[in-house]
């Protein structure tokens, strides 16, 4: 039987499914102390136990974003706030590439910033 976390990527329609399956591998490989839970009713990311970040589709655009919690901490234009206190969230187009140094400098920044 598969997992809540693992039925929520199968039962995205294309091209969101195979957009939001890479942008777990991204964040999955950006340090070997993420992992993947199924926290909220939606696939969270830990880093050393401490929420990192998570995956949603944005109901107005209908793009998957990635939402970082410690996103106040990141300065980037890209990033949008919206009615969140500390989080920001990058939507991510899913008929185009991912911007993959994007959002791995954006996860580097914000475990980099988490530490000082």
């Amino acid at each position: 039987m598969l997992s809540d976390l693992d039925q929520f990527y199968l039962k995205q329609q294309e091209p969101i499914r195979s957009c939001m399956l890479g942008l777990r591998d991204i964040i999955l490989n950006v340090d070997e102390h993420v992992t993947a839970e199924w926290k909220y009713k939606l696939p969270f990311f830990y880093h050393d136990n401490k929420m990192l970040c998570y995956l949603w589709i944005h109901k107005k655009y209908k793009q998957p974003y990635i939402g970082f919690v410690d996103g106040n901490l990141l300065d980037d234009e890209d990033l949008l706030v919206e009615k969140r206190a500390k989080m920001k969230i990058l939507l991510v187009n899913p008929d185009e590439d991912l911007p993959m140094e994007k959002i791995n400098i954006l996860l580097k920044n914000v475990l980099y910033l988490r530490k000082t």
